[in-house]
């Protein structure tokens, strides 16, 4: 009661007008419900410095250890310590070292740690960054691991496994049209760096297709097959039928090798032979057939082949 009557001679002395109390004549109207997206309500009005006052005085007689301390006006953000999170903590200091200093600047670790930010709004992701690398053997090669079997690592969901095949998938496309931007017989080492990032690391063997115009451009790139661990169905009549639908003048067959050795098997001589063969009836040149290995690739053209 004694609080009540001091907020009623506090607000009567500052011109503000008391509402009775509950039971206490009119009874107050509900309160607003929350604004919607926000835990609280709008704010109330802070009372004025004279009630502040009276407040302090009069609970410091009733309780002797009270103590009353002024407001600390906020320390300059310059000032404050660094938080474990936030602009000014251990996230913060990373996003500045690389907007300062450069991806290079980065371990692999640090940028799959930095990466899976975008998952995890808070805690240290640094841990989960090590174990991923530890497991996969590489950044690249978490980058490139299927979906599922990053589904079924613990530590990741759904949010942090879309965030890591997103970067994979940003970073072919930036390696595809860095390709493309030459005619691709004249980019031949930019070709090779976006076909060994696309399928060095595939756990089944995949056939693509480069579809060239009359000047060498790239066309389409297109994965036809997927098979086993060691074959991979092509048939010359449907990657005839492909280049006509595109009207593609030029083909490069493309396959990889998921034992890491990019040596051409007897069947991959035969199948080259076959495509080259009924290509060059309607015109269309084979200019190469790449098989990508694990850190190496293995050209026809350029071992006599073709």
């Amino acid at each position: 009661m004694w609080l009540r009557r001091l907020l009623g001679r506090s607000e009567r002395a500052e011109g503000w007008t008391p509402q009775p109390a509950e039971g206490e004549g009119k009874a107050r109207p509900a309160a607003a419900p929350p604004a919607p997206g926000f835990a609280e309500g709008p704010a109330a009005p802070p009372w004025p410095p004279r009630a502040r006052e009276r407040l302090a005085t009069e609970a410091a007689e009733h309780d002797p250890g009270y103590v009353h301390r002024a407001p600390v006006p906020p320390r300059d953000a310059r000032e404050a310590p660094f938080p474990s999170i936030g602009p000014h903590g251990h996230r913060g200091r990373m996003r500045e070292r690389l907007l300062e200093r450069g991806p290079d600047s980065l371990a692999d670790y640090e940028m799959l740690e930095m990466l899976l930010f975008f998952a995890f709004k808070t805690g240290d992701t640094k841990p989960l960054a090590k174990s991923l690398i530890n497991r996969y053997g590489s950044f690249a090669a978490v980058l490139s691991a299927p979906v599922q079997q990053l589904m079924q690592t613990r530590g990741l969901g759904p949010h942090s496994v879309a965030a890591i095949k997103l970067v994979q998938g940003a970073a072919l496309r930036l390696a595809r049209a860095e390709a493309a931007e030459k005619p691709v017989l004249n980019n031949w080492e930019r070709l090779m760096d976006y076909l060994h990032a696309a399928m060095a690391r595939e756990r089944v063997e995949q056939f693509r297709i480069l579809f060239l115009d009359p000047k060498n451009r790239l066309l389409a790139d297109e994965a036809q097959a997927r098979g086993t661990v060691n074959h991979t169905p092509v048939y010359p009549r449907e990657v005839v039928r492909r280049a006509l639908e595109l009207h593609a003048t030029a083909l490069i067959l493309v396959h990889n090798h998921p034992s890491g050795d990019p040596t051409p098997s007897r069947e991959d001589v035969l199948m080259t032979a076959e495509v080259k063969k009924a290509a060059a009836a309607l015109a269309i040149v084979v200019h190469d057939h790449v098989i990508v290995g694990n850190g190496r690739t293995f050209s026809f053209r350029r071992e006599g082949l073709l």
